[in-house]
């Protein structure tokens, strides 16, 4: 097995920024949040395209010497208005303004989404969001931009109440790769394929997802392939297969074997969530675990007997070590 470099950074999941602010209230805001550059939006994923806009967001900060701010929401107001249609989410508020934190964002407004804040006409969301508790001094959206009651605002409408405050409007064009717009729905689409890879060049860092790790049935340590198991992600899982990626725990970042899905081996039909992390040794149960995927690197299916299976998983693990070498390497 060739060496693991390990990362040894601060870890963004369990030491936070402290030049971040990220509130969520829907009351008085601290001072760090009023009379900047406000830009207005789910942000899910924070793609490329959320980086465009955020680099106009920070000229326009500086040029009325304000914080740059984000407005976000949380949850998702399609999840209270048509739970049935809400899509999984990428991100989760903290990792979601960290995200952001990277790209220069100086504060993060996640708004607590309830049927007061849905009933607002766009009019009202203006006045008394951006003017009375941001008291904005400018913003910046994409051209497709709708907010208030029904979605009935629009960049047109904003641009005139803009106008009427002495606001300036930036509206920033969406970017788009290969034919198609980058956007949050795109990426969903690609992580749903298991096309982590092709997600990540949308993404301003490898996809990432949570949950805590619990007691499995205990057969990988029986064959030399321990394994966190993770419970209760909140966000959207790639479909069944084998992935390369890496670990965050308490005690450092390790590469990561991901196995998603049944155990057909073993004759097992439950979904499961696990990571082998090769070289870590203790005990992670109980604990918070974030996943990154850098690459997939085959699909699940059943072998003939436990020694193939182990043979298998130790060629996944030469192919994980090799992926997380390469990306170690890219990133130093």
């Amino acid at each position: 097995m060739p060496a693991i470099r390990l990362a040894t950074q601060p870890l963004a999941c369990f030491h936070k920024d402290p030049a971040l602010h990220l509130v969520r209230t829907s009351g008085p805001l601290p001072a760090e949040f009023l009379g900047g550059a406000v830009a207005v939006g789910n942000f899910d994923g924070v793609h490329r395209g959320h980086a465009r806009l955020v680099e106009r967001l920070l000229t326009r900060a500086r040029e009325v010497s304000g914080p740059a701010v984000v407005l976000t929401f949380d949850p998702h107001p399609v999840r209270i208005l048509r739970p049935e249609l809400a899509p999984p989410p990428l991100t989760w508020s903290e990792r979601k303004a960290e995200l952001l934190s990277e790209l220069g964002v100086t504060a993060v407004w996640s708004y607590p989404t309830d049927e007061a804040l849905l009933r607002l006409t766009a009019e009202e969301f203006f006045q008394q969001i951006i003017v009375q508790s941001l008291r904005a001094k400018g913003m910046v959206e994409g051209p497709n931009f709708r907010f208030g009651q029904q979605r009935r605002g629009d960049v047109a409408l904003l641009q005139g109440l803009c106008a009427s405050q002495g606001l300036k409007l930036d509206v920033v064009e969406p970017l788009a790769t290969a034919g198609d717009l980058v956007s949050s729905s795109r990426v969903r689409d690609l992580i749903r394929q298991g096309d982590v890879a092709a997600a990540r060049q949308l993404l301003t860092r490898p996809y990432r997802l949570r949950g805590l790790v619990t007691h499995g049935a205990q057969r990988g340590s029986k064959i030399g392939f321990p394994t966190a198991n993770l419970a209760g992600i909140d966000t959207l899982v790639p479909p069944i297969g084998v992935y390369a990626g890496r670990a965050f725990t308490p005690q450092g970042i390790w590469p990561a074997a991901i196995n998603i899905g049944p155990n057909p081996t073993f004759g097992e039909d439950a979904f499961k969530f696990e990571a082998h992390l090769p070289g870590f040794s203790g005990s992670l149960y109980g604990q918070p675990l974030e996943i990154e995927f850098l690459a997939r690197v085959r699909d699940t299916r059943p072998f003939a007997s436990v020694a193939e299976l182990t043979q298998q998983l130790a060629a996944d693990v030469q192919t994980v070590l090799k992926t997380y070498e390469q990306d170690t390497a890219e990133d130093a």
